[in-house]
């Protein structure tokens, strides 16, 4: 059985690629971060589907570094933008290098419990908006990885070809349940339904044909 370490945030995409990879049989250890993000809402939805599965979870706690992840509307305080991802006002949520912070960390972990790859959500939808998100990003993270150890790991975007919609397409055809991941860059009770990752979220649920178990606020 192929080990890997799935960065998880506990939204919809990572939460579908957690249960793509058990779904190939990969031995899963889960690995979710808090930078200070604006809330922690994601964080306890993957800690609670990590127990329910019984698949083996780690949350580090990054928070100190988040004086250097300044000018984000997710970091900073600086109000959430509502519309569309295709928006320019977007790109407000772009966190400064998250992703190669949260992938150096996980492809040191990946050395040490000997897993032979990384995984992370990046999707095609994220590539305009989100550099960090780009298939040159996690071909450079890649070969970057390759190079860091003696020990050999893979840095992997299963989804890094398909929207949002398909990803949700998947998730349908695997089966699970969406209402055990959070996506709103709200953490207030119910979902806003107005951010750009709620109605990215919408549009894929009507995509793939699933009745949305989430609760909105409008």
């Amino acid at each position: 059985m192929k080990k890997a370490v799935v960065i998880y945030s506990g939204g919809m995409d990572s939460f579908t690629l957690l249960h793509h990879a058990l779904s190939r049989g990969y031995e899963v250890a889960a690995l979710s971060f808090n930078y200070g993000q604006r809330h922690s809402k994601e964080l306890q939805f993957a800690a609670d589907e990590c127990l329910r599965l019984g698949v083996e979870h780690k949350v580090v706690d990054v928070t100190t570094i988040n004086q250097l992840l300044q000018g984000s509307s997710l970091t900073s305080d600086i109000e959430v933008p509502e519309g569309h991802y295709a928006e320019d006002s977007m790109k407000s949520t772009v966190v400064p290098n998250r992703n190669m912070i949260m992938l150096s960390m996980a492809i040191g972990y990946a050395v040490s419990i000997e897993a032979a790859e990384v995984m992370f959500g990046a999707h095609g939808g994220d590539h305009t908006i989100y550099p960090d998100c780009r298939p040159e990003f996690v071909l450079a993270m890649d070969v970057a990885a390759s190079l860091c150890d003696w020990h050999q790991v893979r840095v992997t975007a299963p989804f890094i070809d398909l929207d949002k919609g398909k990803i949700a397409s998947i998730g349908r055809l695997l089966g699970i349940d969406y209402g055990r991941s959070w996506t709103c860059y709200n953490g207030r009770e119910k979902a806003c339904g107005k951010c750009g990752a709620c109605q990215e979220r919408i549009e894929a649920m009507e995509f793939a044909g699933i009745e949305d178990p989430t609760e909105y606020e409008s």
